[in-house]
Protein backbone atom coordinates (compact mmCIF):
# COMPACT_ATOMS: atom_id res chain seq x y z
CA UNK A 1 0.00 0.00 0.00
CA UNK A 2 1.52 3.12 -1.14
CA UNK A 3 2.23 5.50 1.59
CA UNK A 4 1.35 8.81 0.60
CA UNK A 5 2.34 11.14 4.07
CA UNK A 6 5.51 9.18 4.04
CA UNK A 7 7.36 12.09 2.96
CA UNK A 8 6.24 14.19 6.40
CA UNK A 9 9.08 11.88 8.45
CA UNK A 10 11.91 13.43 6.37
CA UNK A 11 13.88 16.98 6.14
CA UNK A 12 11.80 18.72 3.58
CA UNK A 13 14.02 21.47 2.36
CA UNK A 14 12.81 24.90 0.82
CA UNK A 15 9.19 25.01 3.14
CA UNK A 16 8.12 28.45 4.54
CA UNK A 17 8.20 29.01 7.99
CA UNK A 18 4.60 29.26 7.98
CA UNK A 19 3.34 31.14 11.40
CA UNK A 20 0.28 29.80 12.14
CA UNK A 21 -0.18 25.97 11.87
CA UNK A 22 -3.91 26.17 12.25
CA UNK A 23 -4.36 28.80 8.81
CA UNK A 24 -2.13 25.83 6.96
CA UNK A 25 -4.07 22.95 8.27
CA UNK A 26 -7.58 25.18 6.90
CA UNK A 27 -5.88 26.23 3.66
CA UNK A 28 -4.84 22.60 3.40
CA UNK A 29 -8.27 21.19 4.14
CA UNK A 30 -9.87 23.60 2.02
CA UNK A 31 -7.95 22.39 -0.93
CA UNK A 32 -7.95 19.02 -0.60
CA UNK A 33 -11.96 19.32 -1.63
CA UNK A 34 -11.19 21.05 -4.52
CA UNK A 35 -11.26 19.05 -8.39
CA UNK A 36 -8.17 17.77 -9.83
CA UNK A 37 -6.75 20.89 -11.80
CA UNK A 38 -5.57 17.65 -14.90
CA UNK A 39 -6.53 14.31 -14.84
CA UNK A 40 -4.73 11.27 -14.50
CA UNK A 41 -5.05 10.27 -17.84
CA UNK A 42 -3.13 13.13 -19.20
CA UNK A 43 -0.19 12.52 -16.99
CA UNK A 44 -0.04 8.99 -18.61
CA UNK A 45 -0.52 10.24 -22.20
CA UNK A 46 2.07 12.66 -21.40
CA UNK A 47 4.56 9.98 -20.06
CA UNK A 48 4.29 8.02 -23.39
CA UNK A 49 4.68 11.44 -25.35
CA UNK A 50 8.63 11.39 -23.01
CA UNK A 51 9.11 7.77 -23.84
CA UNK A 52 9.37 9.02 -27.57
CA UNK A 53 11.62 11.72 -26.26
CA UNK A 54 13.63 8.99 -24.38
CA UNK A 55 13.87 6.82 -27.25
CA UNK A 56 14.71 10.10 -29.52
CA UNK A 57 11.14 10.01 -31.48
CA UNK A 58 10.27 13.19 -30.17
CA UNK A 59 11.87 16.40 -28.78
CA UNK A 60 10.92 18.28 -25.75
CA UNK A 61 10.29 22.02 -25.52
CA UNK A 62 9.41 22.89 -21.77
CA UNK A 63 8.99 27.34 -21.12
CA UNK A 64 7.79 29.82 -19.48
CA UNK A 65 7.82 32.36 -16.58
CA UNK A 66 10.89 31.91 -13.87
CA UNK A 67 8.13 32.68 -11.17
CA UNK A 68 4.18 33.49 -12.33
CA UNK A 69 2.33 35.73 -10.40
CA UNK A 70 -0.76 36.26 -9.73
CA UNK A 71 -1.53 39.63 -11.57
CA UNK A 72 -0.03 38.25 -14.28
CA UNK A 73 -3.02 35.73 -14.79
CA UNK A 74 -4.60 37.08 -18.13
CA UNK A 75 -5.47 36.50 -21.36
CA UNK A 76 -2.85 38.60 -23.17
CA UNK A 77 0.17 37.41 -21.11
CA UNK A 78 -0.59 33.85 -21.45
CA UNK A 79 -1.76 34.03 -25.03
CA UNK A 80 1.94 35.83 -26.27
CA UNK A 81 3.49 33.04 -24.18
CA UNK A 82 1.75 29.93 -25.81
CA UNK A 83 2.17 31.99 -28.96
CA UNK A 84 6.56 31.96 -28.30
CA UNK A 85 6.57 28.47 -27.10
CA UNK A 86 4.17 27.22 -30.64
CA UNK A 87 6.36 29.31 -32.77
CA UNK A 88 9.53 28.05 -31.22
CA UNK A 89 7.70 24.47 -31.79
CA UNK A 90 7.10 24.97 -35.41
CA UNK A 91 10.50 25.55 -36.22
CA UNK A 92 12.06 22.55 -34.37
CA UNK A 93 9.61 20.52 -35.74
CA UNK A 94 10.78 21.08 -39.28
CA UNK A 95 14.37 20.72 -37.98
CA UNK A 96 14.42 18.05 -35.44
CA UNK A 97 11.90 16.00 -38.42
CA UNK A 98 9.54 14.68 -35.15
CA UNK A 99 7.08 15.82 -33.12
CA UNK A 100 7.63 18.86 -30.53
CA UNK A 101 6.04 17.69 -26.86
CA UNK A 102 5.11 20.78 -25.74
CA UNK A 103 4.93 21.64 -21.82
CA UNK A 104 4.78 24.96 -20.47
CA UNK A 105 5.80 26.53 -17.04
CA UNK A 106 2.34 27.14 -16.52
CA UNK A 107 -0.30 27.15 -14.07
CA UNK A 108 1.61 26.33 -10.77
CA UNK A 109 4.73 27.92 -10.73
CA UNK A 110 4.09 30.28 -8.14
CA UNK A 111 7.16 28.88 -5.56
CA UNK A 112 10.58 29.30 -5.63
CA UNK A 113 13.36 27.60 -3.95
CA UNK A 114 15.88 30.73 -2.25
CA UNK A 115 19.41 30.33 -1.12
CA UNK A 116 19.18 32.34 2.00
CA UNK A 117 16.27 32.60 4.06
CA UNK A 118 16.29 36.49 4.49
CA UNK A 119 17.33 39.73 2.44
CA UNK A 120 18.57 42.66 3.24
CA UNK A 121 17.66 46.49 1.95
CA UNK A 122 18.82 49.52 3.20
CA UNK A 123 19.83 47.93 6.31
CA UNK A 124 16.54 46.89 6.69
CA UNK A 125 16.16 42.73 7.24
CA UNK A 126 13.17 40.92 5.82
CA UNK A 127 12.35 37.32 4.63
CA UNK A 128 13.14 36.56 0.88
CA UNK A 129 9.88 36.63 -1.45
CA UNK A 130 9.25 33.11 -1.94
CA UNK A 131 7.12 33.44 -5.01
CA UNK A 132 3.42 34.05 -4.74
CA UNK A 133 2.13 31.18 -3.46
CA UNK A 134 3.67 32.06 -0.01
CA UNK A 135 4.58 36.29 0.07
CA UNK A 136 4.35 38.94 -1.51
CA UNK A 137 6.80 40.58 -3.36
CA UNK A 138 6.55 44.15 -1.58
CA UNK A 139 9.51 44.65 0.39
CA UNK A 140 7.76 45.31 3.54
CA UNK A 141 7.29 43.25 6.79
CA UNK A 142 3.22 42.69 6.07
CA UNK A 143 4.32 41.62 3.11
CA UNK A 144 6.78 39.52 3.56
CA UNK A 145 5.00 37.27 6.70
CA UNK A 146 3.96 33.27 4.95
CA UNK A 147 -0.02 33.55 4.12
CA UNK A 148 -1.09 29.49 3.60
CA UNK A 149 -4.40 31.58 2.00
CA UNK A 150 -1.81 32.21 -0.81
CA UNK A 151 -2.20 28.06 -1.37
CA UNK A 152 -6.21 28.53 -1.94
CA UNK A 153 -5.38 31.59 -4.23
CA UNK A 154 -2.26 29.10 -6.33
CA UNK A 155 -5.10 26.69 -7.57
CA UNK A 156 -7.50 29.28 -8.95
CA UNK A 157 -4.59 30.70 -10.73
CA UNK A 158 -3.62 28.06 -11.99
CA UNK A 159 -7.12 26.55 -13.20
CA UNK A 160 -7.99 30.19 -14.64
CA UNK A 161 -4.61 29.77 -16.64
CA UNK A 162 -5.06 26.24 -17.62
CA UNK A 163 -8.28 27.40 -19.06
CA UNK A 164 -6.99 29.67 -20.89
CA UNK A 165 -4.57 27.65 -22.29
CA UNK A 166 -7.07 24.73 -23.08
CA UNK A 167 -9.18 27.08 -24.81
CA UNK A 168 -6.72 28.75 -27.23
CA UNK A 169 -4.94 25.61 -28.11
CA UNK A 170 -8.59 24.43 -29.76
CA UNK A 171 -9.58 27.88 -30.55
CA UNK A 172 -7.83 28.74 -33.41
CA UNK A 173 -4.64 30.23 -31.77
CA UNK A 174 -2.63 26.84 -32.69
CA UNK A 175 -3.35 26.84 -36.38
CA UNK A 176 0.36 25.65 -37.57
CA UNK A 177 -0.17 28.73 -40.65
CA UNK A 178 -1.25 30.68 -38.65
CA UNK A 179 1.72 30.44 -36.12
CA UNK A 180 4.28 29.83 -39.17
CA UNK A 181 3.15 33.19 -40.40
CA UNK A 182 4.37 35.14 -36.88
CA UNK A 183 7.56 33.18 -37.36
CA UNK A 184 7.97 34.74 -41.10
CA UNK A 185 7.07 38.27 -39.50
CA UNK A 186 9.67 38.03 -37.12
CA UNK A 187 12.50 36.82 -39.77
CA UNK A 188 11.60 39.99 -41.63
CA UNK A 189 11.59 41.93 -38.55
CA UNK A 190 14.63 40.36 -36.67
CA UNK A 191 18.33 42.42 -37.18
CA UNK A 192 19.57 38.82 -37.41
CA UNK A 193 16.43 37.35 -39.83
CA UNK A 194 18.48 36.72 -42.96
CA UNK A 195 19.86 34.11 -41.16
CA UNK A 196 16.88 32.27 -40.82
CA UNK A 197 14.85 33.21 -43.87
CA UNK A 198 16.21 30.33 -45.79
CA UNK A 199 14.39 27.82 -43.05
CA UNK A 200 11.24 30.08 -42.64
CA UNK A 201 10.81 29.71 -46.86
CA UNK A 202 11.60 26.17 -46.59
CA UNK A 203 8.75 25.37 -44.04
CA UNK A 204 6.50 27.73 -46.23
CA UNK A 205 6.78 25.43 -49.24
CA UNK A 206 6.20 22.18 -47.13
CA UNK A 207 3.20 23.93 -45.70
CA UNK A 208 1.91 25.23 -48.97
CA UNK A 209 2.93 21.17 -50.34
CA UNK A 210 0.56 19.61 -47.82
CA UNK A 211 -2.46 22.28 -48.11
CA UNK A 212 -2.24 21.28 -52.35
CA UNK A 213 -2.64 18.09 -51.54
CA UNK A 214 -5.45 18.26 -49.38
CA UNK A 215 -3.99 17.47 -46.30
CA UNK A 216 -5.40 19.17 -43.23
CA UNK A 217 -5.22 16.88 -40.12
CA UNK A 218 -6.31 18.06 -36.95
CA UNK A 219 -2.85 18.82 -35.80
CA UNK A 220 -2.33 21.48 -38.11
CA UNK A 221 -4.97 23.01 -36.31
CA UNK A 222 -4.99 22.09 -32.43
CA UNK A 223 -1.95 21.02 -30.14
CA UNK A 224 -1.47 18.82 -27.21
CA UNK A 225 -0.10 21.45 -24.73
CA UNK A 226 0.75 20.29 -20.92
CA UNK A 227 1.08 22.39 -17.78
CA UNK A 228 4.31 22.01 -15.43
CA UNK A 229 5.93 23.30 -12.39
CA UNK A 230 8.64 22.48 -9.41
CA UNK A 231 6.92 20.39 -7.01
CA UNK A 232 8.38 22.63 -3.93
CA UNK A 233 5.30 23.65 -1.27
CA UNK A 234 4.62 19.78 -0.06
CA UNK A 235 1.68 20.72 1.31
CA UNK A 236 -0.17 21.80 -1.48
CA UNK A 237 1.15 19.11 -3.69
CA UNK A 238 -0.09 16.51 -1.40
CA UNK A 239 -3.40 18.31 -1.02
CA UNK A 240 -3.80 17.91 -4.48
CA UNK A 241 -2.98 13.91 -4.62
CA UNK A 242 -5.77 11.99 -6.04
CA UNK A 243 -6.47 8.29 -6.42
CA UNK A 244 -6.92 7.79 -10.10
CA UNK A 245 -10.43 5.95 -9.79
CA UNK A 246 -9.38 4.15 -13.20
CA UNK A 247 -6.32 2.03 -11.77
CA UNK A 248 -6.21 3.63 -8.03
CA UNK A 249 -2.95 4.57 -8.31
CA UNK A 250 -1.87 8.20 -7.10
CA UNK A 251 -1.52 11.54 -9.27
CA UNK A 252 -0.73 15.34 -8.27
CA UNK A 253 -3.43 16.64 -9.82
CA UNK A 254 -1.60 20.04 -9.72
CA UNK A 255 0.00 19.71 -12.97
CA UNK A 256 0.87 16.97 -15.60
CA UNK A 257 4.77 16.93 -15.45
CA UNK A 258 6.30 17.77 -12.21
CA UNK A 259 10.11 18.31 -11.19
CA UNK A 260 12.62 18.10 -8.00
CA UNK A 261 14.89 21.30 -8.05
CA UNK A 262 18.38 21.11 -7.82
CA UNK A 263 18.42 22.46 -4.15
CA UNK A 264 15.85 19.68 -3.00
CA UNK A 265 16.85 16.42 -4.54
CA UNK A 266 18.37 14.80 -1.48
CA UNK A 267 17.90 10.99 -1.51
CA UNK A 268 16.56 10.58 1.85
CA UNK A 269 14.44 14.15 1.92
CA UNK A 270 10.19 14.94 1.51
CA UNK A 271 10.71 15.70 -2.06
CA UNK A 272 12.13 12.67 -3.32
CA UNK A 273 10.04 10.68 -1.07
CA UNK A 274 6.99 12.59 -2.37
CA UNK A 275 7.30 12.13 -5.78
CA UNK A 276 8.81 8.18 -5.57
CA UNK A 277 4.78 7.72 -4.33
CA UNK A 278 2.80 9.58 -7.31
CA UNK A 279 2.56 8.37 -11.01
CA UNK A 280 2.77 11.58 -13.39
CA UNK A 281 6.05 11.78 -15.09
CA UNK A 282 9.07 13.64 -13.12
CA UNK A 283 11.98 15.56 -13.84
CA UNK A 284 15.08 16.19 -11.58
CA UNK A 285 17.27 19.16 -12.30
CA UNK A 286 20.35 18.13 -11.97
CA UNK A 287 23.05 20.61 -11.60
CA UNK A 288 27.24 21.02 -12.14
CA UNK A 289 27.77 19.08 -8.58
CA UNK A 290 25.43 16.12 -9.60
CA UNK A 291 27.47 12.68 -10.12
CA UNK A 292 26.53 9.97 -11.96
CA UNK A 293 26.26 8.01 -8.46
CA UNK A 294 23.86 10.76 -7.24
CA UNK A 295 22.23 9.99 -10.74
CA UNK A 296 21.90 6.68 -10.52
CA UNK A 297 20.62 6.57 -6.92
CA UNK A 298 17.63 8.92 -8.24
CA UNK A 299 16.95 6.24 -11.19
CA UNK A 300 16.64 3.28 -8.14
CA UNK A 301 14.18 6.10 -6.30
CA UNK A 302 12.34 7.44 -8.92
CA UNK A 303 12.21 4.70 -11.66
CA UNK A 304 12.79 0.83 -9.99
CA UNK A 305 10.67 -0.17 -12.13
CA UNK A 306 11.93 1.83 -15.51
CA UNK A 307 9.33 2.66 -16.76
CA UNK A 308 9.26 4.64 -20.21
CA UNK A 309 8.81 8.26 -20.09
CA UNK A 310 9.23 8.08 -16.19
CA UNK A 311 12.16 10.10 -15.38
CA UNK A 312 13.49 12.82 -16.83
CA UNK A 313 17.10 14.40 -15.79
CA UNK A 314 17.29 18.21 -16.38
CA UNK A 315 20.94 19.35 -16.37
CA UNK A 316 21.76 22.93 -16.03
CA UNK A 317 25.27 22.98 -15.25
CA UNK A 318 26.66 26.46 -17.25
CA UNK A 319 28.35 27.22 -20.19
CA UNK A 320 31.31 27.03 -18.61
CA UNK A 321 31.01 23.35 -17.12
CA UNK A 322 28.24 21.45 -19.17
CA UNK A 323 31.30 19.79 -21.66
CA UNK A 324 33.38 18.57 -18.75
CA UNK A 325 30.29 17.14 -15.97
CA UNK A 326 27.50 15.96 -18.22
CA UNK A 327 29.40 13.56 -20.10
CA UNK A 328 30.29 11.31 -16.93
CA UNK A 329 26.97 10.97 -16.18
CA UNK A 330 25.15 10.15 -19.38
CA UNK A 331 27.85 7.36 -20.01
CA UNK A 332 26.95 6.02 -16.61
CA UNK A 333 23.27 6.32 -16.73
CA UNK A 334 23.34 4.66 -20.52
CA UNK A 335 25.24 1.93 -19.25
CA UNK A 336 23.28 1.07 -16.33
CA UNK A 337 20.55 0.33 -18.67
CA UNK A 338 18.16 2.87 -17.05
CA UNK A 339 16.54 5.14 -20.31
CA UNK A 340 15.99 8.34 -19.06
CA UNK A 341 14.69 11.34 -20.98
CA UNK A 342 17.94 13.77 -21.22
CA UNK A 343 16.93 17.83 -21.07
CA UNK A 344 18.96 21.05 -21.38
CA UNK A 345 17.79 24.09 -18.69
CA UNK A 346 20.40 26.12 -20.26
CA UNK A 347 19.33 29.31 -18.13
CA UNK A 348 20.27 28.44 -14.38
CA UNK A 349 23.93 28.12 -14.69
CA UNK A 350 24.41 31.20 -16.55
CA UNK A 351 22.81 33.49 -14.12
CA UNK A 352 25.28 36.67 -13.14
CA UNK A 353 24.58 39.93 -11.50
CA UNK A 354 25.19 43.37 -12.68
CA UNK A 355 27.22 46.06 -10.91
CA UNK A 356 23.46 47.54 -11.03
CA UNK A 357 22.12 44.89 -8.71
CA UNK A 358 20.28 43.41 -11.85
CA UNK A 359 20.33 39.29 -12.02
CA UNK A 360 20.72 38.71 -15.71
CA UNK A 361 22.72 36.28 -18.40
CA UNK A 362 24.19 36.63 -21.29
CA UNK A 363 22.08 34.86 -24.24
CA UNK A 364 25.22 33.50 -25.93
CA UNK A 365 26.29 31.58 -22.61
CA UNK A 366 22.65 29.99 -22.56
CA UNK A 367 23.30 29.45 -26.74
CA UNK A 368 26.54 27.96 -26.17
CA UNK A 369 25.16 25.65 -22.94
CA UNK A 370 22.70 24.15 -25.29
CA UNK A 371 25.46 23.40 -28.15
CA UNK A 372 27.59 22.05 -25.18
CA UNK A 373 24.49 19.57 -24.71
CA UNK A 374 24.54 18.36 -27.88
CA UNK A 375 27.91 18.03 -28.32
CA UNK A 376 28.29 15.76 -25.37
CA UNK A 377 25.27 13.75 -26.88
CA UNK A 378 26.27 13.69 -30.18
CA UNK A 379 30.00 12.34 -29.16
CA UNK A 380 28.34 9.31 -27.09
CA UNK A 381 25.83 8.54 -29.47
CA UNK A 382 22.91 9.30 -27.09
CA UNK A 383 19.82 11.57 -27.54
CA UNK A 384 19.54 14.97 -26.59
CA UNK A 385 16.20 15.06 -25.55
CA UNK A 386 15.00 18.69 -25.23
CA UNK A 387 15.16 22.14 -23.97
CA UNK A 388 14.03 23.80 -20.73
CA UNK A 389 13.57 27.50 -20.94
CA UNK A 390 12.79 30.45 -19.01
CA UNK A 391 11.12 32.94 -21.40
CA UNK A 392 8.28 35.46 -22.13
CA UNK A 393 6.04 36.24 -24.98
CA UNK A 394 6.52 39.78 -23.83
CA UNK A 395 9.50 42.63 -25.20
CA UNK A 396 11.16 42.38 -22.04
CA UNK A 397 14.83 43.85 -21.21
CA UNK A 398 15.95 40.84 -18.90
CA UNK A 399 18.75 39.03 -20.48
CA UNK A 400 21.19 40.78 -22.69
CA UNK A 401 22.43 39.41 -26.15
CA UNK A 402 21.08 38.06 -28.54
CA UNK A 403 20.00 39.57 -31.73
CA UNK A 404 18.74 42.91 -30.80
CA UNK A 405 22.12 43.49 -28.87
CA UNK A 406 20.65 44.21 -25.41
CA UNK A 407 23.13 45.45 -22.77
CA UNK A 408 23.41 45.78 -19.38
CA UNK A 409 22.49 49.78 -19.70
CA UNK A 410 19.00 48.17 -21.28
CA UNK A 411 18.04 45.95 -18.27
CA UNK A 412 15.88 48.70 -16.99
CA UNK A 413 13.67 49.62 -19.55
CA UNK A 414 11.69 46.75 -18.99
CA UNK A 415 12.71 44.56 -16.42
CA UNK A 416 9.69 42.54 -15.07
CA UNK A 417 10.57 39.91 -13.47
CA UNK A 418 9.94 39.19 -10.04
CA UNK A 419 12.85 36.38 -9.58
CA UNK A 420 15.11 35.10 -12.59
CA UNK A 421 15.86 37.12 -16.06
CA UNK A 422 13.65 35.14 -18.65
CA UNK A 423 14.42 35.55 -22.22
CA UNK A 424 12.00 38.17 -24.71
CA UNK A 425 9.97 36.58 -27.49
CA UNK A 426 12.71 37.80 -30.15
CA UNK A 427 15.76 36.26 -28.00
CA UNK A 428 13.34 32.86 -27.43
CA UNK A 429 12.66 32.75 -31.21
CA UNK A 430 16.32 33.47 -32.25
CA UNK A 431 17.33 30.27 -29.97
CA UNK A 432 14.52 28.29 -31.54
CA UNK A 433 16.37 29.21 -34.96
CA UNK A 434 19.83 28.45 -33.81
CA UNK A 435 18.43 25.05 -32.04
CA UNK A 436 17.04 24.03 -35.27
CA UNK A 437 20.84 24.26 -37.51
CA UNK A 438 22.09 22.35 -34.34
CA UNK A 439 19.35 19.80 -34.85
CA UNK A 440 19.78 20.02 -38.87
CA UNK A 441 23.44 18.46 -38.00
CA UNK A 442 22.58 16.00 -35.76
Amino acid sequence: MTDLNSWRARPAAQQPDWPDPAALEAAVAELRTFPPLVFAGECDALKARIADVAAGKAFLLQGGDCAETFDGVGADPLRNKLRTILQMSVVLTYAASMPVVKVGRIAGQYAKPRSKPTEVRNGVELPVYRGDAVNGFEFTPEARVPDPRRLVRTYHASAATLNLARAFCVGGEADLRQVHAWNTDFVRNSPVGERYERMARDIDRAIAFMHACGADPAEFRTVDFYASHEALLLDYEAALTRIDSRTGLPYDTSGHFLWIGERTRQLDGAHVEFARHIRNPIGVKLGPTATAEDALALIEALDPDREPGRLTFITRMGADKIRDVLPELVEKVTASGATVAWVCDPMHGNTFETPTGYKTRRFDDVLDEVAGFFEVHRELGTVPGGLHVELTGDDVTECVGGGHALEEADLTQRYETVCDPRLNRAQSLELAFLVAEMLHRA
